[in-house]
This record gives structure tokens, sequence and C-alpha cells, in this order.
């Protein structure tokens, strides 16, 4: 018999994330640029430990913008191989977390974050990379139909 802990330093590991999908009353999405990173993403981060990615979701938001969202239901579930500096899978859980009316309210977490901006998905296309556009489209039809969407890996 292999004993636990060496059975499960064997797994393969995983990191998660989670992030909110929120928008503003016209549907544009609210996405926010990181300092370090190139391109624009959704407020959120990483699961840290003993923590659920809802309970992720709401806290890296308080921290990345001032809103204490009501985390709604998930919209995406988008599992992203490895890529640039980061050597494991990550799977990204994307949170409804409904729409802000006034984007006034926003207070900008300025250590990690050089802006924010409501855009539309043509808008938000041209600052993103695909894999993060597939995950945008996936999350408006899943808001609009009421269902949860699973995007594997997308080249």
């Amino acid at each position: 018999m292999i004993p636990a802990d060496v059975f499960y330093a064997g797994l393969n590991k995983v990191v998660a994330a989670a992030a909110g999908f929120i928008t503003d009353p016209s549907g544009r999405v609210l996405l926010v640029k990181p300092n370090y990173r190139d391109h624009w993403g959704w407020p959120g981060g990483h699961v840290d430990e003993g923590e659920s990615p809802d309970v992720a979701c709401s806290r890296e938001i308080l921290e990345e913008l001032g809103l204490k969202p009501q985390v709604g239901r998930l919209l995406v579930v988008h599992w992203v191989p490895p890529v640039d500096d980061r050597p494991m899978p990550l799977v990204h859980f994307l949170f409804d977390c409904g729409t802000v009316v006034d984007g006034t309210s926003i207070v900008l977490q300025a250590e990690e974050l050089e802006g924010y901006g409501f855009f539309t998905e043509e808008e938000a296309g041209s600052i993103m990379p695909s894999y993060l556009s597939a995950r945008l489209a996936a999350a408006q039809d899943a808001r609009a139909s009421g269902t949860t969407a699973y995007i594997g890996t997308i080249s």
C-alpha cells in the first residue's frame, strides 16, 4: 500500500483562480489591467489555501476594486493549460457578480492594477488573448441562457 503523503505528492498539481463577471447597465463587461501583464482580464485572482472559489472571487473583487459583490451563479469553468511562466494547468471559475450601475464607486488597487474599464465584446477582444475572448463569449451566453459553460483547451 502506498502511504497517503507519497500518493498525494505524486499527483498532478493544478492552480485554481476565480473572478467576477460584472457588467454595466448597457451590458459592457468590467475588465481590469494588471500592472504585471500585457493584457486585460476580469477582477479576481488565485484561490488561497482553505478558500472556496466563490469566496476567493468575493475577496479579490473587494481587494482590487473596493466593491462587495453578490457572488452569484457560476458562469464558466475554464481549463487552461500551462502558459508563459505558469508551469501547471489552471482551472478558472468565472462567477456572475451582477451589474455595477456607477463605476465611480470603484476604488482601484494601485499595487496590482493600472486601470479598469467597461468594454463591449468586440472592444475586449482587442485587449485580451483569444482564450480570454472565448471565456467572455461563453460567460455572456451562459448568463443569457441561465447555464454554465465548460471550456477545455483552446489553442
